[in-house]
């Protein structure tokens, strides 16, 4: 009988020390790849530029692979009760790098059945970080980045967006990243804010004014980053504009618009109830959404509705009906706003919808309720997290800082303690090196 071989991967990049451990796998038995899911990986790595189902259509037509299973968690351990393999193959390389907790799981775990653990040399000259970051430096098609947010919708707990409303903004929430306890941190993607758009460019937020000048900020960003962008598209205009918008964001390879239910001239929602809005019917607002969904051409892109019920003074009860409404329209998510900074109202809000919808996406926006955590947000049944004008709110101060201090100085050297060297800055922009 022939002996059982398990071997865990990725494959998002395949290379010649990918297939040799396959090859030398195979020589030990029927060899079983444990394909990681998007899930499994995205918490501990990047989003891999292809999903499971194309990896594992690569990974099948390997030579030497007798099939492919999922693996459901970074850990190779629960597979490995599972299917109980006479050997575990795997490059040597995880005796020091970040799997090396992993390796003495995975050697305990053989220990309970006799199996055996065979590493084979790690493959010198093939480095898969490198190769990814190579890819990522080429950049990504409209297609590919469209779809990324449904796929990370899918895959993780939470979803993280940053706003962004420039080049050097998108640059900084592309590569910004942290590694803690429980895996690697960083933004999933960018949200284009109307609010920091327009004070950017030293105009009001007015909706008329996006219209003509916003897309000239958009392409800014996307030329320079490949991560997925939500396009805040305010109320989206008439019917026959949002149309349009739809339209251009997609062809664009933005991932999603998201609207409001208001009408008239804009009002920033910040400024309360004390200039109340007037918001759209509920037949009104899901007329729109509507000729948006039939406008769009393929099924990657989302639009999502932003519920202002509550912000605009009206009760849960009321934003529930037009939410309920909104995604009977066409909606592919709900985003609810308020401005309580005890968050209660968007807790019950949130808890009432998962009742009605478990697997619709939520998206929050926590400006003022902003005590809470993203776990704690997921658990009331968040699905996106957008911090949508922390970016602007951050460098006003900081060029405030600069230009008082040479005022005060009447030369720049006493900034050089809080401004980065140009050479620096320059690292940051592809291409100057």
């Amino acid at each position: 009988m022939s002996k059982s071989v398990y071997l865990g991967m990725t494959a998002d990049i395949i290379h010649p020390g990918i297939i040799n451990i396959i090859n030398e796998g195979a020589k030990y038995g029927e060899l079983t790849v444990g394909l990681l899911t998007d899930s499994a990986i995205v918490t501990h790595k990047r989003l891999p530029y292809l999903n499971y189902e194309q990896r594992r259509a690569v990974v099948e037509s390997i030579k030497g692979v007798a099939r492919v299973v999922p693996q459901e968690e970074w850990s190779y351990v629960p597979n490995l009760r599972r299917y109980r393999p006479d050997f575990i193959i795997h490059g040597d390389d995880w005796k020091t790098n970040y799997l090396s907790k992993i390796r003495e799981e995975v050697y305990e775990a053989m220990k309970e059945w006799g199996g055996q653990v065979i590493e084979i040399p790690y493959t010198q000259g093939i480095n898969s970080s490198a190769l990814a970051e190579n890819a990522a430096g080429i950049g990504t098609t409209p297609d590919i980045r469209r779809a990324t947010l449904r796929r990370l919708i899918a895959a993780k707990p939470v979803v993280r967006i940053m706003e962004a409303h420039s080049g050097l903004s998108g640059l900084i929430i592309e590569h910004t990243e942290l590694m803690k306890e429980d895996g690697l941190h960083s933004f999933d993607g960018m949200w284009s804010s109307s609010l920091t758009d327009s004070t950017d460019k030293g105009k009001p937020d007015i909706e008329a004014v996006d219209l003509t000048t916003r897309m000239q900020s958009l392409t800014d960003i996307l030329e320079c980053t490949t991560k997925p962008i939500i396009y805040d598209g305010d109320t989206g205009g008439i019917p026959e504009h949002f149309v349009f918008t739809v339209r251009t964001l997609e062809r664009n390879g933005v991932s999603a618009v998201i609207i409001e239910d208001k009408k008239g001239l804009k009002k920033n929602s910040l400024f309360g109830t004390e200039a109340k809005q007037v918001l759209a019917s509920e037949e009104e607002f899901c007329h729109k959404i509507s000729e948006g969904k039939k406008a769009q051409v393929t099924k990657d892109f989302m639009i999502i509705a932003r519920i202002e019920e509550i912000i605009a003074g009206y009760s849960v009860d009321d934003a529930l009906k037009k939410a309920f409404a909104a995604v009977k329209a066409g909606a592919d998510g709900i985003m609810i706003h308020s401005k309580d900074k005890s968050g209660a109202d968007i807790k019950e809000f949130c808890t009432r919808f998962r009742k009605e919808y478990a697997t619709v996406p939520l998206v929050l926006v926590p400006t003022t309720y902003n005590m809470f955590t993203e776990q704690e947000l997921a658990a009331w049944g968040a699905n996106i997290i957008i911090y949508a004008n922390h970016m602007l709110r951050a460098a006003y101060p900081a060029m405030v800082r600069c230009a008082q201090t040479i005022l005060q100085a009447e030369r720049s050297l006493e900034t050089d303690e809080f401004c980065m060297p140009i050479k620096q800055i320059l690292e940051l922009i592809p291409g100057t090196k």
